[in-house]
């Protein structure tokens, strides 16, 4: 635990930032599980139209400062090469 007052008062910044952050990185985790799950049960129609649903969740966490956008684009094109290999 922190002694110091101004790392006491960081400590709990640092808890409710992550608190704020939390859901979309969830919500991004989610969708991207969702569509790979999708693909492996061989449901291409509805793994492609969950797609537009995922790259708005990966666009927002890129927006928020959750991920890079280096790491938003590569999982859209991750996400476009699973959904474009079973149709």
């Amino acid at each position: 635990m922190p002694i110091i007052k101004s790392a006491i008062k960081r400590a709990r910044q640092n808890e409710v930032r992550r608190a704020r952050r939390q859901p979309y990185k969830t919500h991004l985790k989610t969708m991207m599980r969702k569509v790979s799950d999708l693909v492996k049960e061989g449901k291409s129609a509805e793994a492609t139209a969950i797609v537009p649903a995922v790259f708005k969740a990966i666009d927002t966490a890129a927006k928020k400062g959750i991920i890079h956008g280096n790491n938003a684009d590569r999982k859209k094109s991750l996400v476009s090469k699973l959904v474009a290999v079973k149709k």
